[in-house]
């Protein structure tokens, strides 16, 4: 009987390799594919982001808020930090900011000495500066996010149709105290009669 040769190292290697190359077959793909999570994520967010940028059109209306109505001729804003003054309370957001006393009382004293800054003839909110404040900070930060001006931000208005005017001056006083440049009234739309 004779001896096998025995190869040299590169040779036995290289047919090693070429003997696993022939027996590997594709592995199932058991793992999760980051790219496609992303794109599911994305489209996700952008969905709800396009919802709640709706929410501010949708206002419930109840006893407590009743929107005027107007001849509407420009589309309504999206943007903005939403500021509710309805007949018991003003809302920053979903944060209630200030209980307000009975319509009757606030014609007299409006929304009371302690809630003013330097007095009942001041036109300045305190409770809703604060609330305004803090808002202020995080729309910038979102302005800025979003390649807008930084300097100035919009608030969106939703009043009751019998708030008094002394309160919506007070609370669009306010509002440009904190650096809101441009408001928007939400109304109701009604069709044009002409």
């Amino acid at each position: 009987m004779s001896e096998p040769t025995k190869a040299s190292m590169p040779q036995f290697k290289a047919a090693l390799r070429r003997e696993i190359r022939r027996r590997a077959h594709e592995p199932e793909i058991n793992f999760l594919n980051i790219t496609a999570m992303l794109d599911i994520m994305t489209i996700i967010l952008v969905f709800l982001l396009k919802n709640l940028g709706e929410s501010a059109s949708a206002v419930p209306q109840s006893d407590d808020l009743r929107l005027p109505t107007s001849v509407l001729r420009t589309e309504p804003s999206q943007e903005g930090v939403v500021i509710t003054v309805s007949k018991t309370q003003i809302l920053v957001g979903d944060n209630r900011v200030l209980r307000l006393p009975s319509r009757e009382s606030m014609v007299q004293s409006g929304v009371g000495t302690s809630n003013k800054r330097n007095g009942p003839n001041d036109l300045y909110i305190t409770p809703l500066g604060n609330a305004l404040a803090k808002a202020r900070k995080t729309d910038k930060i979102l302005r800025q996010k979003k390649g807008k001006d930084p300097s100035t931000s919009e608030a969106i208005i939703i009043a009751d149709g019998t708030t008094p005017y002394r309160l919506l001056i007070e609370v669009m006083f306010t509002l440009g105290q904190n650096e809101f440049g441009r408001y928007h009234l939400m109304v109701m739309q009604t069709k044009d009669k002409g």
